[in-house]
């Protein structure tokens, strides 16, 4: 059998485009002899056809794509940092709020105990040094010191008396010799008068003696006064007063201790003390700068520097061991106006360099990985070589250029290397 041409089968009536538009029986190859053969479908028809078909061909590639753009994942909300150049520091932090302290503070109270006679002071007083703070009822030994004095009076006149004596009887028996030289007198006379002269001198020494326990009669006296009375031992602020006129004040007994009837603070000068993990303050120095951060002043840093670390190691039962770090403010005028008793940190430099290429140490990664994001919008992990670093920014050495994006909300959901991201806004925020 002669195979037929393509080409002539197509230009053959049912082939070809017409055969494709007859109907059914006549598709897929020669129709039979008896077959009626189907009158050609007019083109006018052929074109609604064609136009119905790209519209059904269309519909379902807009559906698709919209099916498409609804079911892919949507870049995920970030939030980031650029690296860029700056001063770099290594720190070290206090592992506990440390407080604000004053260089002399006094919890005081009477050696003596007795009612309170006077309390001339009042919490939040500000009081010069020797100022009277507290006095307890003490007439019985003010009274013994009034007798002290008059015995001391009393014991001069007598020394007086007894001097003047002790010269006068001298001068006697000075006459009385010259008079024997002369065996004007005898003898026993002369030896009467040198005997009544040291008699008397004995005398004025003595009576110099009494005047002497008098004085020291008087001392005591006024050290007993002085246990009943309290003073302050410098300028400062009342912070506590613990009585009230009238009550009984009981000294602390050894080992016990109680209340101060008066709690003392010298705020001219104030420092930071606060606990330094043992491992850190191994590389602490005396003299070491340093910021103080306080809770009551936040956004706020003062300058200080470390003015004594501890010779020991503390040790609580349940906590790390520290060591306790006191620093002391650069500027005392800085904190005149601070409290005894804030909270404070400290943040001591060990190690700085300026210039350098930095990011924010919330955007690093463990195994010093970050996530960047390029122009593409696609997060990619990058590997960086770090030097200094703190708990604000770190130090890149290499694996990120300046300028170049990394993500800090490492925290949130689908943040990973290979998804799209867009850079978080308030629009896309409130989104």
């Amino acid at each position: 059998m002669r195979r037929s041409d393509p080409a002539s089968l197509a230009s053959r009536p049912g082939f070809g485009l017409d055969a494709l538009l007859a109907p059914d029986q006549f598709r897929g190859g020669l129709r039979p002899d008896n077959a009626k053969v189907a009158s050609p479908i007019p083109p006018e028809s052929r074109t609604r056809l064609l136009k119905r078909v790209v519209i059904v061909v269309a519909i379902a590639l807009v559906a698709g794509w919209g099916l498409w753009k609804a079911t892919r994942p949507k870049p995920v909300a970030v939030l980031v940092a650029t690296a860029s150049v700056g001063r770099v520091e290594t720190t070290v932090a206090n592992t506990r709020a440390g407080s604000v302290t004053a260089c002399r503070r006094a919890k005081l109270a009477p050696p003596a105990g007795g009612r309170i006679a006077k309390l001339p002071v009042k919490e939040g007083m500000r009081v010069g040094r020797d100022d009277l703070l507290v006095e307890l009822w003490n007439e019985d030994l003010t009274a013994r010191e009034r007798v002290a004095r008059a015995q001391l009076a009393t014991a001069k006149a007598r020394a007086r008396e007894a001097c003047q004596l002790a010269e006068i009887a001298a001068s006697e028996a000075k006459r009385t010799r010259e008079l024997r030289a002369q065996n004007f007198t005898s003898e026993q006379l002369a030896e009467r008068a040198d005997s009544d002269a040291k008699a008397r001198m004995a005398a004025c020494e003595s009576a110099h003696a009494q005047v002497g326990e008098a004085e020291a009669r008087i001392d005591a006296a006024k050290a007993d006064t002085s246990r009943t009375v309290l003073r302050a031992p410098f300028a400062g602020v009342v912070a506590e007063v613990n009585g009230e006129v009238g009550e009984y004040l009981t000294p602390s007994p050894p080992g016990i201790p109680t209340l101060p009837a008066v709690d003392l603070i010298d705020d001219s000068c104030l420092y930071v003390s606060a606990p330094i993990d043992e491992v850190d303050a191994a590389r602490l120095k005396v003299g070491m700068s340093g910021r103080i951060t306080l809770d009551a002043y936040r956004g706020r840093n003062f300058k200080g520097h470390v003015r004594r670390i501890a010779p020991y190691v503390l040790a609580l039962e349940k906590q790390a061991r520290t060591v306790e770090v006191e620093v002391e403010f650069d500027d005392p005028r800085e904190a005149r106006h601070l409290l005894v008793g804030y909270s404070a940190d400290i943040e001591i430099v060990i190690e700085g360099r300026d210039g350098v290429t930095r990011i924010p140490t919330s955007a690093l990664m463990p195994g010093n990985r970050v996530l960047a994001l390029g122009d593409s919008g696609v997060l990619e992990e990058r590997r960086v070589d770090i030097g200094l670093s703190n708990w604000e920014y770190t130090e890149v050495r290499s694996g990120l250029a300046r300028g170049d994006r990394v993500v800090t909300s490492l925290d949130r959901e689908g943040v990973k290397a290979g998804v799209h991201a867009v850079v978080e806004t308030k629009d896309t925020a409130a989104k």
